[in-house]
């Protein structure tokens, strides 16, 4: 029965080649014909519910206007059936334990290292764990994804041929420092002059190869916890648990690094609790703890994975917002808004509701100081205050729309099921990733290259299959690291799990990241929106 329902798959992603590359315009009894076909065989070959979403589809074209249809339409009206027929397809194989934890919360790890056997090792075992591992071949590159991905920890190995990882160590010092990463080196050669370099250097731990892999983890898990350890002890607020005063000056500097490197603006909000005294003197400082506890949650909670939290004083706290233009900054500020006053607060038999009022100024130049925009912030406050509270004010000083940061995204992959799934997905990220996306996806390496739209000054994220006729991806991938443009283009691969020397050509030729197949096309796209949010 399966060879029949591989059958079935196949027959459906041909028509899907044909109507793409031959025709603009399909007629409604073509469409209508296609989804009876599969409506009556994935029924008599036991796919049920394929059968069904084929039939409810049909019901739908009874009761639409008879035209030509698009691809495009075609594509929007049987999504929910293609992306059926892509889990059918892989409904057999169990993805590996790093596809299943793919979320904001999860350690963010860079390995930089040339053997390319070691990298493919580390990444496998170190994302059954649920980490995020990102591996770099090249150590030059490495220092391009360190700035751009800002990982939780680094390994280093020391000895490589173009850099050895010492001199990546000394280069990256002051940063490690700064953002307070931990970094491991690693090496063959465990004398005690490189184990001494290394700690003179900055560097949190030394790992001599061969090491067992539980022990890595173990050492590498430690130092990411006592970072977070020291950030509690030290940078923390005892109440809300989110940053304090202290921490400040480091997030601002964090953020302008983005202005240098990117040309990045930032958004910085002064964000103050409505009549909080009155909620003290009416229901006791405990109460207010509670209030305080829970805005500080929220923030916490719904604030994307860069933005930063601070408790400044009292009732009173920043928010750090990256990649972000003051209009859509306010956005954000008044969803926060309307969910916080939704919120009811119970004493006794009591209960009552709070609001805030904020500031927000767009940060765009780094040379001014951290009070200067505090200050311009702080004024937009007042001016929400003596309007009456609850709403959110721009700062008078950069009031025009910045538009979004634009981001170029090419799927290129022969099958047609992928390419139509992906292109909804990140037609529904756009919002998420506060990029302006513009998606186009490719049937094969040489459509894309040949294309004018590959080759503009914007950045690109590039999903690119290892397998494909005429122009395999790994062709594709060996032209764009030969361009002099070449940083702008982050390249996501997708391989299989038996191309063990593709996995190994890909990472040497500069692919960003990888993702073996099979897979679930859920897992792929929080994967891809991971890299995407820390893209900076």
């Amino acid at each position: 029965m399966e060879k029949y329902q591989q059958h079935l798959l196949k027959n459906i992603r041909s028509q899907l080649n044909i109507w793409m590359e031959e025709k603009e315009h399909i007629s409604h009894d073509d469409v209508y014909r296609f989804l009876h076909s599969i409506a009556g065989t994935a029924g008599t070959i036991g796919m049920s519910e394929m059968s069904s979403i084929a039939k409810d589809l049909m019901g739908q074209m009874k009761t639409l206007e008879v035209k030509d249809w698009t691809i495009k339409e075609i594509q929007d009206f049987i999504l929910t059936l293609l992306s059926h027929c892509y889990e059918y397809s892989n409904n057999s194989v169990e993805c590996n334990a790093a596809e299943q934890h793919v979320k904001d919360g999860q350690p963010f790890i860079l390995v930089v290292d040339d053997e390319t056997s070691m990298l493919m090792f580390l990444k496998e075992e170190l994302e059954k764990y649920g980490w995020i591992v990102m591996v770099v071949s090249d150590p030059v590159k490495a220092i391009s994804a360190f700035y751009d991905m800002r990982p939780d920890c680094v390994i280093i190995d020391i000895h490589m041929q173009k850099k050895d990882g010492f001199e990546l160590l000394a280069f990256l010092k002051e940063k490690l420092k700064q953002w307070l990463i931990p970094t491991v080196m690693i090496s063959i050669d465990n004398s005690k002059s490189n184990r001494m370099k290394t700690f003179e250097l900055g560097a949190d731990d030394f790992i001599a190869k061969p090491f067992e892999i539980d022990e890595l983890y173990v050492r590498v898990k430690r130092h990411i916890e006592r970072k977070k350890l020291i950030d509690n002890l030290i940078l923390t607020d005892e109440l809300t648990r989110v940053y304090n005063r202290k921490y400040t000056g480091f997030a601002y500097d964090t953020m302008c690094s983005s202005i240098g490197r990117r040309d990045e603006s930032f958004c910085l909000a002064v964000l103050d609790l409505d009549h909080f005294k009155i909620v003290n003197d009416s229901y006791g400082h405990l109460t207010g703890d509670i209030v305080l506890k829970e805005f500080a949650a929220m923030l916490s909670n719904q604030c994307r994975s860069g933005d930063i939290v601070i408790r400044y004083g009292g009732e009173e706290f920043l928010l750090f917002m990256e990649r972000v233009s003051a209009p859509q900054g306010k956005e954000i500020l008044d969803r926060l808004l309307q969910d916080f006053q939704s919120h009811s607060f119970s004493i006794g038999e009591d209960s009552f509701t709070c609001t805030f009022s904020a500031g927000i100024v767009e940060v765009n130049r780094a040379n001014d100081s951290l009070n200067y925009w505090i200050k311009l912030a702080d004024d937009a406050l007042y001016k929400a205050k003596s309007l009456g509270r609850k709403q959110i004010q721009i700062s008078e000083s950069n009031k025009k729309i910045i538009h979004k940061k634009p981001l170029r995204i090419a799927i290129i992959d022969d099958d047609p099921i992928i390419r139509t799934i992906l292109e909804d997905s990140f037609s529904r990220m756009t919002n998420e990733l506060k990029f302006a996306l513009n998606v186009k996806t490719f049937r094969g390496g040489a459509e894309f290259l040949g294309a004018q739209w590959s080759y503009s000054n914007e950045n690109y994220m590039v999903v690119l299959d290892g397998i494909m006729p005429e122009m395999d991806g790994l062709e594709v991938l060996q032209s764009l690291r030969a361009t002099t443009r070449q940083n702008q283009y982050k390249v996501m691969m997708l391989t299989s799990r038996n191309s063990e020397k593709d996995i190994a050509r890909a990472l040497e030729l500069g692919a960003d990241d990888y993702v073996t197949k099979p897979f679930k096309m859920t897992e792929l796209e929080a994967r891809i929106s991971y890299l995407c949010k820390r893209m900076k």
